[in-house]
């Protein structure tokens, strides 16, 4: 087999500036069958070594008519996408999506403002938003991308779920702990948005949790512009903290939804690099419309 070109980029997601956000790689397979396997898949998400990398190829058009999608289904182009962190796949992920979205309106490859994905949790849109620009705007700022996504339902833990996390609470009272019903990642919610910004965890500890991964929220301090604070960490799939985490929110959405009396929200993911999304609860639909920009940060082939 020759040698394999692939053009990918390098985009933060859920930010307008470059270096904050949620950094993930976008892979574009112009072909089908060029080895692209999964072990081939999981060895480049290693070698970029972030919390997500996407792979796109074009779908075919057998995928252009889904049951559910209206009449108007054959009028968005679609991809496959496919989510890889350094260790391993994952079913669901938002700022991947963002990212790969970004990638493709940006790139010229579409020409309208919806794109879907065929992805494992379903097909997934992606809405180009555009905004008046202003004198002195960059151009990757001229738009948001939302997100259409399912809601992920939450119940109680069984007590033995309860995480044991004293070094990374250091004193700070869990108010309530839930657990998402997919892959039970935990949602412990805390008395303010400064303890959250405040955690220094301890991933050791994180990493004896049940579920795979663990959610810290809490209210916004007053004043912040937001309606609720988080922060994720997830050892077990190789991300000690993934900065924005979309698909964490198809779960916070309605959870902080149901405590506000709210369908529109405004989150903040307070890790270092830090995220804003904005989101609508269709409870009827049970579905979690995600917003937010993006910026390219880095282009470039992968010869391998």
């Amino acid at each position: 087999m020759g040698k394999r070109s692939v053009n990918y980029a390098v985009i933060d997601a859920f930010t307008d500036a470059p270096f904050k956000g949620n950094p993930a790689a976008v892979c574009f397979l112009e072909k089908h069958d060029y080895g692209y396997d999964d072990e081939w898949m999981q060895s480049v998400a290693k070698e970029f070594n972030i919390s997500e990398t996407a792979f796109l190829t074009p779908a075919p058009h057998h995928f252009s008519s889904h049951e559910d999608d209206g009449e108007d289904a054959d009028s968005n182009p679609r991809f496959n996408l496919r989510w890889f962190t350094p260790v391993a796949e994952v079913k669901l992920c938002g700022h991947g999506t963002i990212a790969a979205a970004h990638f493709i309106f940006t790139s010229g490859t579409v020409k309208g403002d919806v794109i879907e994905f065929v992805t494992k949790s379903g097909i997934l849109t992606a809405k180009k938003i555009c905004r008046l620009k202003h004198s002195g705007d960059d151009a990757q700022d001229g738009f948001s991308i939302e997100l259409d996504f399912p809601v992920i339902t939450f119940g109680e833990c069984e007590p033995k779920e309860i995480p044991s996390i004293p070094t990374t609470l250091n004193g700070l009272s869990m108010i309530s702990v839930q657990k998402t019903s997919t892959a039970g990642d935990l949602i412990v919610e805390l008395s303010s948005g400064e303890d959250v910004v405040n955690i220094q965890p301890n991933f050791d500890e994180i990493q004896k949790c049940a579920g795979m991964g663990l959610i810290i929220t809490a209210p916004a301090p007053p004043g912040s512009g937001f309606d609720f604070f988080s922060r994720f960490f997830c050892p077990k799939l190789g991300i000690n903290e993934d900065p924005v985490c979309g698909s964490a929110h198809c779960a916070l959405a309605p959870y902080w939804s149901k405590k506000l009396g709210k369908h529109s929200l405004i989150a903040f993911m307070a890790s270092p690099r830090g995220g804003r999304l904005e989101l609508e609860l269709v409870e009827e639909a049970q579905r979690v419309h995600i917003k937010g920009k993006a910026v390219t940060v880095m282009v470039g082939t992968l010869l391998a």
